[in-house]
């Protein structure tokens, strides 16, 4: 599915922006600045996650994980010491012509796994007392409490630039309507929780690894500085340097897509006039 959305989304990206073009003027100018912040929901692509370790190489097969948002209530959505707390989007931008924005993003999604799900394990566990010691191949194995726990929650942080254009579909004296659409490219950022059988958990930030990314999305602009902007994105990320625990050793790697549903609110002001 994720796969299908990323493919419609380059689509729509490269081809519909070009059909546009001729049939109406942007809304915004050379010099427009924006800034906006949102929340949002995400899918993943099922990964293979591959652990090593002085005592361990095995890798955990088609991993099956989800995001978590937190519930829409006053608390945390409306407390000023509380807005990072859910799945949120900020970015800034400036406007190189009347048409193209470069920008800057923190998408602060969360990766969980899906615990307890029966996966595959292939690989080998030696000289750790646990019950999991053993030479596996592609044998079954119930992703328990007890052996592994795995969550990029705070967050899957994917700090990234991106080139946007922007289309006017309708402009009124106190509403544009806009059509958004770019790519974009980052590093993540992730602070991973991971319970790997009786190791203790490292739960540090540490750069990991890229994403590449496009988006499409609707605006309204209303009196010329306020808006609201729906967004879908999705991309890869892949991430070969993932803390697992506090031996220097210890680490995780794991590659997948994603796709991401973004609302935000923003304001934009033109930074060239006086």
């Amino acid at each position: 599915m994720q796969k299908t959305l990323f493919i419609l989304f380059s689509i729509i990206c490269l081809t519909f922006p070009k059909r546009l073009s001729a049939q109406s003027a942007s809304s915004v100018t050379k010099g427009d600045f924006f800034v906006y912040w949102g929340y949002s929901r995400e899918w993943f692509t099922n990964s293979d996650i591959h652990f090593t370790g002085t005592d361990y190489d095995f890798t955990i097969q088609e991993v099956q994980a989800k995001d978590r948002q937190s519930p829409f209530k006053w608390d945390p959505y409306f407390k000023l010491n509380k807005l990072t707390i859910p799945q949120y989007n900020l970015r800034i931008g400036y406007f190189l012509n009347d048409k193209y924005s470069i920008t800057l993003g923190w998408d602060h999604m969360k990766y969980v796994m899906v615990q307890d799900q029966i996966a595959e394990i292939t690989g080998s566990i030696n000289n750790i007392d646990s019950s999991y010691n053993g030479t596996y191949a592609h044998n079954n194995i119930q992703l328990t409490p007890d052996f592994l726990t795995f969550e990029h929650t705070d967050g899957l942080n994917y700090a990234n630039a991106e080139l946007r254009r922007f289309d006017n579909l309708t402009h009124k004296p106190k509403l544009a309507v806009n059509l958004v659409t770019g790519a974009g490219a980052g590093v993540l950022y992730p602070r991973t929780n991971v319970g790997l059988m009786n190791f203790e958990r490292a739960d540090q930030w540490h750069l990991s690894g890229y994403g590449i990314s496009i988006v499409t999305g609707l605006n309204a602009t209303f009196y010329k500085h306020f808006f609201v902007q729906s967004e879908l994105k999705g991309g890869f990320i892949n991430m070969p340097d993932i803390l697992t625990t506090y031996h220097e050793s210890d680490r995780a790697k794991q590659q997948f897509f994603f796709s991401q549903w973004n609302v935000t609110f923003g304001a934009q002001f033109n930074i060239l006039k006086r």
